[in-house]
């Protein structure tokens, strides 16, 4: 892997929706960090609820999360690390780009549903999953 995707890399997206809707597209940057989509998951968050707090061993994972409500987004860069965080009002799709060994959390500070879609390079399973909280 490359020193460039040993970190966490958020990039905000741009609404390309008209009079039907809003409209966002997946960055090439994200699709070329994932390679070959092993796995695509679809979850809402309710009000309040936190998802993840938790690495992955090998997964490379782009998490897209849809406008619509607040949200805060929790990571670290390893084992040892301090935890950071960024939050988001909302108003725009966002990527986050996570490599594995990344511990991360998604927490709705809203209160609507907040939707994430995650494209993984590997296949679901949970025996790759470690946790550990960054929130």
């Amino acid at each position: 892997m490359k020193a460039t995707d040993m970190k966490i890399r958020i990039l905000e997206l741009g609404n390309t929706g008209d009079l039907r809707g809003i409209s966002f597209t997946t960055p090439t940057e994200a699709l070329d960090f994932v390679g070959r989509v092993a796995d695509l998951y679809l979850a809402s968050t309710a009000p309040g609820a936190i998802r993840g707090n938790h690495y992955h061993l090998r997964k490379r994972q782009a998490l897209m999360i849809l406008p619509g409500t607040t949200w805060s987004f929790h990571w670290d860069d390893g084992e040892g690390t301090p935890a950071q965080h960024r939050g988001f009002d909302g108003s725009a799709a966002v990527v986050a780009m996570v490599p594995p060994g990344i511990s991360l959390a998604v927490r709705n500070e809203g209160e609507a549903p907040l939707w994430l879609i995650t494209c993984s390079s590997e296949p679901y399973d949970p025996t790759e999953i470690v946790a550990r909280k960054v929130i």
